[in-house]
C-alpha cells in the first residue's frame, strides 16, 4: 500500500547568478508569475524564466546602475529606471529599445505601469512622481508634494489614481483626471517602503520600516486597521486575487493578514531573506530575492494556507471577542469601475496638461535608443516566450505550479537559511569568521588544528574560508569515538557563537559612532574617527559609501585615508583590497594631476598662508603615495581580477616615477 507522501508548504525553488556585479533591483511579471526581470550595477537589465537557469535576453542602454523595474500586465514591456535618473522602456516582442524618458534629477526608487493606458509613472529621490506616455515619448504631468524619496507607486484598479509611498513617512494618493493630490495619509512613523491596492474595493494597505500595516479606506479617507506586531520592516505586500487576504513579506517569513479586524490568519517560514517582490500563479506564490550577485526564488503552497478566520494566529484585539471578519465585497465598500476599453479620461487630460511639460524627440534621445541593445542570450526560449502572439499559448506555462518537494524526514536538516545580512555588509570580520552551519565534517578523527588559508580570502564565497565545524568541538581522544554528545556539541558551538556576537555588536556601535559625527560634522571628521577605531572593517564601510559620491572627496580626506588604503592593499580580504582598489583609482583620477601641478609650481612671492597649507598637504599626499606604489607594483603580477585591478593603478601612477 502506497503511503502518502506529505510535501512542503514552501520551498526554495532556485538561485541563479543574475550579473557579474551586484543585483539592485528585482521585479515578477505579475501576469504569469513566471517571468522575472533583474538589474545590477553592470547597468545591464537581464531577462528570465523562473525555475529556467539561463538568462533568456539582456538589455543595454543605461550608462549607471539599475536602480527600479517593472513589467507591464501583458508581460510586452519593461521599463527600468536608472541611478542617473533617466528611464529606459523596451519591447519585449520586438527586442528592442521602445522609448527613453529623460526628466528626472536623481536616482529613479519606483515605477508602475498603468493597467490600460500606455503609460508609466516614475518616482524618484528628487521627490517629483512623473507620469509619462510612452506613445508621445513625453512626460504629461508632474506631482509634487513629497518632501523626500518616492518608494513605490501603484496605479488603482480602474486607472484613475495613483498612490505614492515615500520616505516623508506619508501615504499619498493622486488624482489622474484632475492632476492633483486628493488625500494624504499620515500615521507611519518611518518610511513608507510600499502600497498596494484591493483588487475590488476602495482599500488601500501601506508597509513601512516602522514594522507596521496600515488598511485605509479610500471612501472616507481614514484607517481601517493597523496590524502593529511584526519585528521587522515590512518589504513587500500583496493582495490575494479575489482580495480575501493581504500577504506581506518580512525577513524569512510571510505572514497573512484580515484587516476589518485586524488579525494574523498565518505566518510561513520562508527562508528568503529580504524578499523583494511576490506574485501569484496556480495557487502558489512566488517569491524572489537577491544578496550580491545571486537572486533566489521560492515558492508557497496557498493551498495549504488559511487565509480566513478559522485559527487565527495571534493579533486578535485583546478587548473584542473573537469574531468572524466582516465579509469584503461590495457590500462593504465600494468597488471600482473598470473601463471596458483603454481609459480616456487621463488622455483628455493630457492634451490639456502636457504641452508644458512634453519632452520633444530630439536627435540626444535618438541617439541613447540606438545606443540601447536588447541582447538575446537564449534564441530558443525567447522564441518560445515572446514572440507568439497568441496569449493561450504563451509560456512560461500558466496552467501547471511548481512541484513542491517532499517535507524533510524528522531530525533531518532544515532548509538553509539565507545569509540575508550578508547583503547589507559586504566586508568581511578580519579578527573573526562565522562557522558554517550547514557542512558538519563527521569527527572521526583528531587530527591537527592547523590548516592553510589562501593568501586573499573571496568576498563572495558559499562558507566561510579556514573555518570548520570540527573547530569548535573538543578534540576526540579516542580513534574510535565518531559520536559526540548533542548537548556538548551545542555547548561548544555556542561559544564561538557569543564570541561572534561581540564582535559584530561592537563593530555595529562603532558604525553608530560614526554615523554620529557625521550627523553633526563633516565627512572628514567622520573619517577621523573612523581611523582612531583602529578597526579596518569600519573604514571599509564608511569608504563604500563614499566611492559612491566622488564630490565627496577633498584633498584633506586624501591624507587621512591615503595610509589606510595602503593597509587595505595588503589586506588578506578580497573585499578590502577592492574598496581599497576604488578609492585610490578615485584619488589618482581627481587629484594626482592637482597635486604634482601644484609641486611643479614655482614658489609664490610673498606670504600665500592657503598655498602654503595647499602645498604641505599635496607634498604629504605625494609622500603617501609613493609608498603605496611600491605596493602597487609589487602586486601587479598577479592574475585575475586583482592583478588587473592593480595594473591599472600602476598605470595611473605612472607619473610618480
Amino acid at each position: 500500500m502506497a503511503v502518502a507522501v506529505t510535501t512542503k508548504t514552501a520551498w526554495k525553488l532556485q538561485e541563479i547568478m543574475a550579473h557579474s556585479s551586484n543585483v539592485s533591483s528585482v521585479v515578477l511579471g505579475k501576469g504569469s508569475g513566471r517571468m522575472l526581470a533583474t538589474g545590477g550595477d553592470d547597468c545591464r537589465v537581464n531577462i528570465w524564466s523562473v525555475s529556467k537557469p539561463n538568462c533568456i535576453m539582456s538589455l543595454t542602454g543605461h550608462t549607471s546602475p539599475i536602480e527600479s523595474l517593472q513589467v507591464n500586465p501583458n508581460e510586452k514591456l519593461i521599463v527600468a529606471g536608472s541611478r542617473s535618473g533617466s528611464i529606459r522602456v523596451w519591447d519585449l516582442e520586438a527586442a528592442k529599445v521602445l522609448r527613453s524618458l529623460p526628466g528626472h534629477k536623481a536616482n529613479i526608487c519606483s515605477l508602475h505601469f498603468h493597467p490600460f493606458g500606455s503609460f508609466v509613472a516614475s518616482g524618484s529621490l528628487d521627490t517629483n512622481i512623473k507620469l509619462w506616455d510612452v506613445r508621445r515619448k513625453g512626460c504629461i504631468f508632474t506631482f509634487k508634494g513629497h518632501t523626500e524619496a518616492v518608494r513605490c507607486l501603484r496605479f488603482s484598479p480602474d486607472g484613475k489614481w495613483v498612490a505614492s509611498a515615500a520616505d516623508d513617512h506619508t501615504v499619498k494618493l493622486w488624482d489622474l483626471t484632475a492632476g492633483k493630490l486628493m488625500f494624504e495619509f499620515t500615521g507611519h512613523s518611518g518610511p513608507v517602503n510600499v502600497v498596494e491596492f484591493h483588487p475590488n474595493e476602495y482599500l488601500l494597505a501601506s508597509g513601512s520600516s516602522d514594522r507596521t500595516v496600515r488598511f485605509w479606506d479610500l471612501e472616507k479617507f481614514q484607517v481601517v486597521s493597523c496590524i502593529e506586531e511584526e519585528a521587522t520592516p515590512v518589504r513587500c505586500v500583496l493582495f490575494n486575487p479575489d482580495g480575501c487576504c493581504l500577504y506581506s513579506g518580512f525577513q524569512d517569513s510571510l505572514r497573512v493578514y484580515g484587516w476589518e479586524p485586524e488579525r494574523c490568519f498565518d505566518v510561513v517560514l520562508v527562508n528568503w531573506g529580504k524578499v523583494a517582490d511576490l506574485s501569484i500563479s496556480n495557487n502558489q506564490l512566488i517569491g524572489v530575492s537577491f544578496a550580491q550577485s545571486t537572486v533566489s526564488s521560492f515558492v508557497v503552497d496557498l493551498s495549504r494556507v488559511p487565509k480566513s478566520d478559522s485559527i487565527p494566529h495571534g493579533l486578535i484585539r485583546d478587548d473584542q471577542p473573537l469574531v468572524p471578519p466582516t465579509p469584503t465585497g461590495s457590500s462593504l465598500r465600494r468597488i471600482y469601475d473598470r473601463p471596458s476599453t483603454s481609459c480616456s479620461k487621463p488622455q483628455s487630460r493630457v492634451k490639456h496638461n502636457s504641452e508644458s511639460e512634453r519632452h520633444s524627440p530630439s536627435s540626444e534621445d535618438d541617439r541613447d535608443e540606438k545606443e540601447s541593445k536588447a541582447e538575446i542570450q537564449n534564441q530558443e526560449d525567447y522564441k518560445e516566450i515572446f514572440q507568439p502572439k497568441n496569449a493561450i499559448c504563451r509560456t512560461p506555462p500558466r496552467n501547471e505550479p511548481f512541484p513542491a518537494p517532499p517535507e524533510d524526514e524528522p531530525g533531518t536538516a532544515k532548509e538553509a537559511v539565507k545569509p540575508s545580512q550578508g547583503a547589507e555588509v559586504q566586508t568581511s570580520l578580519p579578527k573573526q569568521e562565522l562557522p558554517d552551519p550547514v557542512q558538519r565534517p563527521p569527527i572521526a578523527s583528531s587530527t591537527s588544528l592547523t590548516r592553510t588559508e589562501p593568501s586573499v580570502i573571496p568576498a563572495a564565497r558559499n562558507e566561510p574560508i579556514g573555518l570548520k565545524a570540527s573547530d569548535f568541538l573538543p578534540a576526540v581522544k579516542n580513534q574510535s569515538q565518531t559520536e559526540l554528545v548533542d548537548e556538548e556539541a551545542m555547548s561548544q558551538i555556542r561559544k564561538g557563537h557569543e564570541t561572534m556576537c561581540v564582535v559584530l555588536t561592537s563593530r555595529h556601535k562603532n558604525l553608530d559612532a560614526v554615523r554620529a559625527v557625521w550627523s553633526i560634522s563633516d565627512i572628514k571628521n567622520s573619517l577621523d574617527s573612523a581611523v582612531a577605531i583602529n578597526d579596518l572593517s569600519v573604514v571599509v564601510d564608511l569608504l563604500n559609501i563614499v566611492n559612491q559620491k566622488p564630490s565627496l572627496w577633498k584633498l584633506d580626506l586624501c591624507t587621512i585615508v591615503l595610509p589606510q588604503i595602503e593597509k587595505l592593499l595588503q589586506s588578506k580580504y578580497e573585499s578590502y583590497v577592492q574598496t581599497g582598489c576604488t578609492s585610490l583609482k578615485l584619488i589618482l583620477q581627481r587629484f594626482l594631476p592637482l597635486i604634482t601641478d601644484i609641486l611643479a609650481a614655482p614658489p609664490s612671492v610673498g606670504v600665500d598662508i592657503s598655498r602654503e597649507e595647499r602645498l604641505h598637504k599635496c607634498k604629504l599626499c605625494y609622500k603617501q603615495l609613493k609608498n603605496i606604489s611600491n605596493v602597487v607594483k609589487n602586486k601587479s603580477g598577479l592574475s585575475g581580477r586583482h592583478g588587473s585591478a592593480f595594473r591599472e593603478l600602476l598605470l595611473l601612477m605612472a607619473v610618480l616615477d
